[in-house]
Order: C-alpha cells, then sequence, then structure tokens
C-alpha cells in the first residue's frame, strides 16, 4: 500500500524574527534600528505578510495528504521521501538551497512577497497553492551543475558552483578541458564559476556582462549547457589566462587539480556548505545527471 504524499513546506527565519532573537524583544529591535534611521515596521509587515502565506498554503494542503515544515539552516539534516511534495515559501534563492538534497521530487514556488522578488523560481501566490498541489502533472526540468572530487566528494547545484580559496585569498591550480589530450594551465585567479541557465539570472550573469558576452549567449533554465568563467586570472612567468571562458555541453568536463593548501568548492552561494580540497586534488565539474522539477 502506497503511502500518501506529503507536503514538505520548506521555508526561512524571517528578518524580524532574527532581530527580535539577537535584541530581545519587539521595542528593544524597534530601537536599535532607529538608532540607525530605520523603521522596524516596514520588516515586520515583510514578516506578517511571511506568515499569512505560511497559513494559507497550510490551510490548501489536502486533507488526506501528511505535512511537514522544514527551516532553511535545517535542510541538510531533513531526510526527503519519495512521495514528497516540496512546496517553497519564499525567495527565489530558497529554491535552490532545497535543490541541492532533492532526488526528483516535485518543487512548487510560492513567492512570499511579489514586486521585491524576481520570482524566476517561486512563480505563484499563496492563493494558487490549492490547485497546484492537486495537479503537480506541469513540471519543468532545471539543469543543475555538478562537481566531483578524486576522493569522490560531490556537490550539486541549482545556479552556479564557485571552486576557489575561502575568503579572499588567491586560488592556484591548473585547469583543463575534455578533449585537450590531458593539457591543463596552471593559473591563479579569484576562482572558477561555473553556472546553469537558471544561473544566469544571478552571479553568472554578471560575469557575462562584464566580459561583453564573449562566450556564447547565456543558456535557457532547461537547456544541458553550462557557462564557466575564471575570475581575475593573473599573467606571470608561472601562470597563464589563455583559459578563462567558455561553455560545457552535456557530457563535457571542466577539470580542476588543486595546487593550493586549502580551496573550497560550494554551491548557489552557500560558503558554510563547502567540498574542502587540498594540495593535488582532482575535481571535474559538468552537467549533473540529475535535474530540479519545478512545478509550473
Amino acid at each position: 500500500m502506497s503511502l500518501a504524499p506529503r507536503a514538505v513546506l520548506v521555508h526561512r527565519t524571517t528578518e524580524y524574527e532574527e532581530l527580535v532573537a539577537r535584541h530581545g524583544t519587539h521595542g528593544q529591535a524597534a530601537f536599535f534600528l532607529s538608532t540607525r534611521g530605520r523603521d522596524i515596521e516596514e520588516i515586520a509587515e515583510r514578516h506578517r505578510r511571511t506568515r499569512r502565506a505560511l497559513a494559507e498554503v497550510t490551510a490548501a494542503i489536502p486533507l488526506t495528504w501528511r505535512q511537514t515544515r522544514v527551516e532553511r539552516g535545517d535542510l541538510d539534516r531533513f531526510l526527503f521521501a519519495p512521495e514528497d511534495v516540496v512546496v517553497v515559501v519564499g525567495q527565489d534563492g530558497l529554491v535552490a538551497n532545497v535543490a541541492k538534497y532533492l532526488a526528483g521530487q516535485p518543487v512548487v514556488g510560492i513567492d512570499t512577497d511579489p514586486g521585491r522578488n524576481p520570482g524566476v523560481l517561486v512563480r505563484h501566490r499563496p492563493a494558487d497553492a490549492g490547485a497546484l498541489l492537486a495537479a503537480t502533472a506541469g513540471v519543468e526540468e532545471l539543469t543543475m551543475v555538478e562537481a566531483v572530487a578524486d576522493d569522490t566528494q560531490r556537490l550539486v547545484a541549482l545556479n552556479e558552483i564557485y571552486l576557489g580559496a575561502a575568503g579572499h585569498q588567491t586560488a592556484r591550480y591548473r585547469l583543463g578541458l575534455d578533449g585537450d589530450g590531458g593539457a591543463a594551465e596552471a593559473q591563479a585567479s579569484s576562482g572558477v564559476l561555473v553556472g546553469t541557465g537558471t544561473g544566469a539570472t544571478g552571479w553568472i550573469r554578471s560575469v557575462w556582462q562584464e566580459r561583453g558576452g564573449s562566450v556564447p549567449l547565456l543558456p535557457g533554465p532547461s537547456e544541458q549547457r553550462l557557462l564557466w568563467f575564471v575570475r581575475e586570472a593573473w599573467p606571470s612567468p608561472a601562470t597563464g589566462t589563455s583559459l578563462v571562458a567558455g561553455e560545457l555541453a552535456a557530457g563535457a568536463r571542466l577539470t580542476l587539480t588543486v595546487e593550493s593548501e586549502r580551496l573550497i568548492a560550494f554551491g548557489d552561494g552557500i560558503e558554510s556548505d563547502a567540498v574542502e580540497l587540498t594540495w593535488g586534488q582532482r575535481v571535474t565539474v559538468g552537467v549533473c545527471g540529475e535535474r530540479l522539477r519545478l512545478v509550473g
């Protein structure tokens, strides 16, 4: 006998909740902001909108379904099940945060603050939740990017993966591409960024524009193609700058061999959940076999 679907509501602590937790009471938080020329009411109103959205979505879950909630900070400890339907209530970035922990479960994005959020991934309003949960068949499969280290560590991201040094130190490594006969270029840079079509609305797009669109147009979210950029590559007698940008089709891989004591790889801006890499390690980056199934 199959289990009834489980609605997993993913949310994050609001700015208002963080302020009150830090300062103890609403009044103390309001006083703190007032000393900096800010009014707490704007932040409190966003908090109320988020709570109303969560309540409306919760009420729309079918009575025969199971349900649970998970806060963003607990995602790495939460066990998603095959029958789950994931409902992200918040910002676009929250969809990217949850994507790496899923294995084909459909995701419904609910925008709690229309007009403030771009709405690229949280495409729906709280009032739409009931209809969306009743029919999750209209799913768009979004391409993801993965990095796999030679010690089997693996990182998956929806927007982009960054490989480089923690902080602002120079990253030293050798960079190569499939089909180059094993040739690799020694580089010193601010790191390497590899992004998807979904990520093309964020960090990867800013780098692409900065380079004047020197590589092909940014891929669509469902297109199995990635773009990669080396950030601020430094020319020297020992390091080159000939491999600084390009694209990766499905099946192609970018290879980085570490020549620093410590580099890291992290996805979608979550540096706290990074893969640690050390001297001589090799990591390959390319299109991920799994895809994010986004409803509507």
